[in-house]
């Protein structure tokens, strides 16, 4: 276990220059719960170079910077906690109170709430009170736009002025760095989910790969680099800095958990696992700094996509360990994170699913821990999808079609809430209602109803990107279309459907599988020998159990003779 460390120097004491100045603080702050107190790090205290200090007395700059780069890794309550040790320190250095404010908007994650936008709107306030350079007055302004009148302007507004804003001193700054960097993250953030032309993504890649090769040891450009490009179709533009960012941030659980979005997209399972056990050491030592009795929602994070990458390699024994290890845990902080619905849905559903085991997800129970799952349908319609596509494949159609029935209501409150994140959200569940569909027709006989209607989950599918969240899809649908097509003795079509799969999706254990039997079936023995050699090499270090692989040892030695 890494052993904490309480930085001090620019992160818990400040030291004073030496004219005599007596903080006043601003009594509008007396009204606000910030996060204050030593910033705790585990291992080596790196976040890479940043030099970024504006308007604040020369002492603190270092505490400024630190803070700077704590948000970039989006280590925010601790980036909170040094911003708020500025404002300590030098009240009228309005920098400090713009970075509270960036440190509670969460960008690429889910949106401030009320009381948080409130706080930021305060902060903002006492910071246009404060004399200022004309550059700092032109980020508070950014920002400000984002947490003006946010009672009657949705998140997607806002979001979208907040990126014209930083557009405009990205243009009008060309010399600064940090504009740039910040208003690539804001392009990403503001990206349309469903444009799968990237237009957005590959605007912000563009002047992140420029800015790299300058500084290469940034940790906000390789970071957004990584968020920028982990959709399959771009991901290997992203991968040299997703094997460089955890060496740039080594005490961020994120920045060590961040390398495997990119590793994901390219079926790097290998390396996906050994940068998301780092980033769960590193959650669990910060968890225990704070809350011995809890987990943090950072280490429940790597575990989805831990698990993903073991899946992937049959490693159904370190499943299980990962699994077990999930259920123990009862409190969770903080106390409500979307990434911690998504996951405790996830990895039990994806654990069943992935190993055929039908009435095992039929049978799914909700996680045992304090939370407030009626906050997160998406998150809740994964367990009901998981046991109505169970159900239907173990031939229990009533219960499937009343695990459908939940699928809609939950697809029907989350088109009630109108904003643009719920209709993504709407958007995901309404393919778990059409693939649940599909095979309550297939279990009733209705095979070409349930062609149709998996044909339709798969085009909505490939026309939705991957939520940042996520290492995936519970099971893709082009994976299933192949599954159903083969049931069908349709080998000729189940092929294609695997092959697309395996192009958004390399290196999937079921993918491969898959197009191995669907081979198997034409009669083309030297392609399917291939596919289940692939299958064997992606689990040569797993010790895996999966039947799946002594079918490809048995077919090889049969070919073989």
């Amino acid at each position: 276990m890494k052993s904490l460390k309480v930085i001090c120097i620019a992160l818990g004491i400040i030291l004073f220059s030496c004219k005599d100045k007596t903080p006043k603080s601003n009594p509008a702050l007396a009204t606000i719960d910030l996060k204050r107190g030593d910033i705790l790090l585990c291992g080596n205290p790196e976040f890479g170079d940043v030099s970024f200090a504006l308007d604040c007395e020369y002492d603190v700059r270092e505490t400024f910077d630190l803070a700077i780069s704590l948000l970039h890794s989006f280590e925010y309550d601790e980036a909170e906690k040094a911003f708020v040790k500025v404002i300590d320190a030098d009240p009228e250095c309005a920098m400090a109170y713009w970075g509270v404010a960036m440190s509670i908007y969460h960008e690429l994650w889910a949106p401030p709430g009320p009381t948080e936008l409130n706080k930021g709107s305060v902060l903002l306030e006492i910071a246009e009170s404060l004399p200022k350079s004309e550059r700092a007055e032109l980020y508070i302004n950014a920002i400000s736009v984002f947490y003006d009148d946010w009672k009657n302007k949705d998140h997607k507004t806002r979001e979208l002025l907040y990126e014209k804003k930083m557009e405009q001193i990205y243009k009008t700054q060309t010399d600064d760095t940090e504009a740039a960097i910040f208003y690539s993250l804001a392009i990403t953030s503001a990206a349309d989910p469903n444009d799968k032309t990237y237009v957005n993504q590959k605007k912000a890649g563009t002047i992140l790969q420029k800015l790299f090769k300058e500084q290469p040891n940034h940790p906000g450009i390789a970071h957004y680099i990584i968020h920028t490009y982990d959709y399959p179709e771009i991901a290997k533009s992203a991968l040299n800095t997703a094997r460089r960012y955890a060496e740039i941030a080594p005490a961020s659980a994120h920045a060590q958990h961040m390398p495997s979005h990119i590793f994901t997209r390219l079926g790097l399972w290998q390396e996906s696992i050994d940068t998301n056990i780092n980033s769960a050491s590193s959650a669990v030592c910060y968890a225990e700094s704070l809350n011995a009795n809890a987990n943090w929602a950072q280490e429940i994070h790597a575990m989805d996509y831990l698990v993903y990458a073991y899946l992937q390699q049959g490693n159904n024994k370190e499943v299980e360990v990962q699994n077990a290890y999930l259920k123990s845990m009862k409190k969770i902080f903080p106390l409500n994170h979307f990434a911690v619905a998504y996951t405790a849905n996830a990895i039990p559903a994806r654990i069943a699913l992935e190993n055929k085991q039908w009435k095992k997800a039929a049978n799914l129970e909700r996680p045992n821990m304090e939370f407030d799952w009626d906050k997160y349908p998406w998150a809740k319609s994964i367990l009901h999808f998981s046991r109505a596509l169970g159900s239907a494949r173990s031939g229990d159609i009533s219960s499937a079609e009343k695990e459908l029935e939940t699928l809609q209501f939950l697809h029907k409150e989350l088109l009630e809430i109108k904003n643009a994140q719920a209709k993504y959200k709407a958007g995901q569940v309404r393919i778990e209602i059409k693939i649940t569909e599909a095979w309550i027709n297939l279990a009733k006989g209705n095979n070409e109803e349930a062609l149709a209607l998996m044909r339709m989950a798969s085009k909505l599918e490939s026309e939705t990107s991957k939520h940042p969240v996520t290492p995936g899809e519970v099971l893709p649908a082009d994976e299933l279309l192949g599954d159903m097509l083969l049931i069908l003795n349709k080998p000729e079509e189940a092929l294609k459907a695997y092959e697309m799969n395996l192009k958004g999706h390399p290196n999937r254990f079921n993918g491969i599988y898959g197009a191995a039997i669907a081979e198997k079936q034409l009669g083309n023995s030297e392609k399917a020998t291939s596919y289940f050699k692939q299958l064997i090499e992606l689990s040569k270090n797993a010790n895996s159990t999966r039947p799946e692989l002594d079918e490809a040892k048995n077919f090889i030695n049969v070919t073989s003779i």
